[in-house]
């Protein structure tokens, strides 16, 4: 294995590479990596948009030549590296896997002067200082990748697209049953307000929940990012559609419409992990034909 040199550091995105430590940073808080993964890390880096085959990744790691099965080592590193950057194999920000020929760096690298900071790198700095606090609140309650538990690929798209059927069985059955919806309202202070609110939540979720459905079957590119953006907007109103168990208290008691309503307060959390675990693209285990 080559020894690192203490003038190669690189950024990219988010991110800085510091070849002299072995450390992978994002936004300035090290992201665990490590060392042979690290190593292919900066092989990529080095000569980013070219092609780097696996033969000359198990050379650099393993130039004795006594590792044997080099093929899994060498995925393994790749994958490692995947998990550290958020990226996945199926649409790739960062590494790009080519069937046959080996891996490829697509997004653009900074290669970084010791004690020089550029203007790009001093305003992240600054960006990243005044949004801290609000980073610093948001990590303590929503779930980072590295957080997150691994799962098989089939366990979480299933369960993400199985959500989103949830969903639209509660915007249509609402819609389907709205005289009885209204006979429940009526006793509120506002009950037309409630129920106007009710039908226009439904009619616009309708075809967002159809989107995911979509997006998510078909591996849309770049879902995990469309989903992470509008997730603030879904959160709202998921939040709101988990009182929809009281829409049944004809049929079912208010300690069942209660317990089910809990397990929906946390909806839009486990459907946001279930992304950032993989849920909507390729799946990792697919032959390199089919990804």
């Amino acid at each position: 294995m080559t020894d690192p040199q203490p003038s190669r550091r690189y950024r990219f995105g988010i991110f800085e590479a510091d070849a002299a430590t072995g450390e992978l940073r994002r936004r300035g808080v090290r992201v665990k990596l490590n060392t042979q993964p690290f190593q292919v890390l900066l092989m990529l880096l080095e000569q980013p948009g070219e092609v780097l085959t696996r033969e000359k990744i198990s050379h650099e790691l393993w130039p004795d030549g006594t590792f044997v099965d080099f093929e899994h080592g060498v995925n393994s590193a790749v994958n490692r590296i995947r998990e550290a950057l958020g990226d996945k194999a199926g649409n790739p920000r960062f590494v790009e896997t080519l069937a046959r020929r080996g891996y490829r760096f697509v997004a653009p690298v900074e290669r970084v002067v010791p004690g020089e900071a550029s203007p790009a790198a001093v305003s992240e700095e600054q960006g990243t200082m005044q949004h801290e606090p609000e980073t610093s609140f948001r990590g303590r309650i929503l779930a980072t990748p590295q957080e997150l538990p691994k799962a098989s690929y089939p366990v979480v798209q299933t369960l993400f697209v199985l959500l989103q059927f949830m969903y639209l069985g509660f915007y249509v059955g609402a819609l389907a049953n709205l005289a009885e919806i209204a006979d429940l309202f009526s006793p509120l202070p506002k009950a037309t307000q409630a129920l106007t609110i009710l039908i226009v939540t439904a009619a616009i979720l309708i075809p967002v929940r159809a989107f995911l459905l979509c997006a998510a079957l078909f591996h849309a590119p770049r879902i995990q990012s469309n989903f992470l953006r509008i997730w603030p907007f879904l959160l709202v109103f998921d939040e709101l559609w988990s009182l929809s168990p009281f829409l049944l208290l004809h049929h079912i008691n208010f300690g069942l419409a209660l317990a089910c309503m809990t397990l929906l307060v946390y909806s839009p959390f486990a459907q946001r992990s279930l992304v950032l675990m993989g849920a909507g693209g390729v799946d990792p285990e697919a032959p390199p034909a089919l990804r």
